[in-house]
């Protein structure tokens, strides 16, 4: 077995565990920071939108496609030096086709840039398409992509209420799912990537990533609390940690799984090819994943924690399991008493009776009797006699 894995199973039977609820505040506070961190890049910086969302002029022209063909025809439009042209996004479609997406353009410039489109095909102007994409479209995609998001949330909540019985396991879930959104959309706005139909596809995807790692998380507490303030060994918050240690490499050795794709399609992407659709979808899925791991071990099960103790059955089981707690503490750090004292005089009147008869603790143990005490002999009735010196031996 590998060092993750006996790692993993000692976390599982509880021999070793890292109290994850216990430090809630610090991991609360982190992601606050990132949070925060992520709305500022947002607002101070907006989001690159891509010409779906905000519009522009979309070109296609029939060209045999090589490993330079995204640096050439982007080099050839940046060239033409078009007003408010920006970067343009160039991709490949198969093998025979290239594809050039601009910001809005005037009507001199969109024939400046299909012109050069067509000198670097190596075909006519006429074989260029050009379409205009009005920004109008592009509000109706947003505001589609935006009621999509708001109808799954809606529906998780109420898929999570159904399965686990529990509207506080719902709220915690949703919570972290807005907390993973904020920072992923965060994360575009101070890289600066456009902000395409991928882009969208991948926030969703890692929606339902995210949710699926804090769903096993908490079929796990759930399993641990069941009949829980039947019983005094374990508060709400010490089960839900321990189901956090149980399923951590899990979720470690799954993200890993995930990140390791998804990271050679965003050098991909972002490296080799440069532009296009490949390096929105990996950048969103690569963040997300990332960021649902994390809030599916950290955030969503401290959550859920926190909303179940201040309930009135579970303050009181807490109390419970403290003063147990607190009972065992003491009774570790009690002295242990002495045997040799166990059969220590009742009072001064017994003192005598202590002395002419071996203490209990010598008779169990069969050890020698104390100095002071006078030898004895066993009779028949089985009790112990004061064993007497013959006379020709007494003293004068």
């Amino acid at each position: 077995m590998s060092k993750l894995g006996q790692i993993g199973a000692k976390l599982h039977r509880g021999e070793v565990s890292y109290d994850f609820i216990g430090h809630k505040k610090f991991w609360f506070s982190l992601s606050l920071a990132l949070v925060v961190v992520s709305l500022i890049g947002l607002f101070a910086r907006g989001l690159a939108l891509g010409i779906e969302f905000k519009g522009g002029v979309e070109y296609e022209a029939k060209v045999k496609v090589t490993d330079s063909t995204v640096q050439d025809f982007g080099d050839a439009v940046k060239a033409t030096n078009a007003k408010g042209l920006g970067d343009p996004v160039v991709t490949t479609i198969n093998s025979d086709k290239v594809r050039v997406q601009t910001k809005p353009l005037d009507q001199t410039d969109i024939g400046r840039v299909r012109d050069a489109i067509a000198k670097e095909a190596g075909v006519p102007a006429t074989q260029v398409t050009s379409q205009q994409i009005g920004a109008s479209w592009g509000r109706q995609i947003a505001d589609k992509a935006i009621l999509a998001l708001i109808v799954f949330l809606v529906l998780v909540f109420a898929v999570i209420w159904l399965y686990f019985r529990e509207a506080k396991a719902s709220m915690a879930a949703i919570i972290a799912l807005i907390h993973d959104v904020t920072i992923t959309v965060g994360v575009y706005a101070i890289v600066g990537f456009d902000v395409t139909p991928a882009t969208v596809i991948g926030v969703l995807t890692i929606l339902g990533y995210s949710l699926y790692d804090t769903v096993v998380v908490f079929d796990k507490v759930r399993e641990n609390t069941r009949g829980i303030t039947g019983s005094n060994r374990y508060s709400y918050s010490d089960a839900t940690n321990l189901a956090v240690n149980q399923t951590v490499v899990r979720s470690i050795n799954t993200t890993i799984t995930a990140l390791l794709p998804v990271g050679a399609i965003l050098v991909v992407g972002t490296v080799v090819l440069g532009t296009g659709p490949l390096k929105d979808l990996s950048l969103a899925l690569f963040v997300g994943i990332a960021v649902g791991a994390y809030s599916s071990i950290f955030i969503a099960p401290a959550l859920l924690a926190t909303f179940k103790e201040r309930e009135p059955g579970m303050q009181a089981l807490s109390k419970r399991v403290a003063a147990k707690k607190a009972q065992a503490a003491a009774a570790a750090a009690a002295p242990v008493p002495v045997a040799s004292t166990a059969g220590a005089g009742a009072g001064a009147g017994s003192h005598s009776a202590v002395q002419d008869r071996p203490r209990k603790a010598d008779r169990a143990t069969g050890s020698a009797p104390t100095p002071s005490s006078r030898p004895m002999k066993a009779t028949a009735a089985g009790r112990p006699q004061p064993t007497r010196k013959p006379r020709s031996k007494r003293g004068k």
